[in-house]
């Protein structure tokens, strides 16, 4: 996995994180929910660079 992805996806996840973080704090279950997906993406894409990485070694 290239530096910069690893960068990228951590950031995705610490976005959702924060945005989940806000929803609870607010009640709002919108922004909550984004937060959770975004985090569920940011760990799909990160399994996915590891996988690739497995068949490069």
């Amino acid at each position: 996995m290239a530096f910069d992805d690893k960068v990228d996806n951590k950031a995705e996840e610490l976005g959702g994180k924060a945005k989940e973080g806000v929803g609870k704090a607010t009640d709002d279950k919108d922004l909550e929910a984004e937060g959770k997906a975004d985090q569920g993406s940011s760990k799909l894409k990160q399994a996915g660079e590891n996988i690739k990485d497995a068949f490069k070694s």
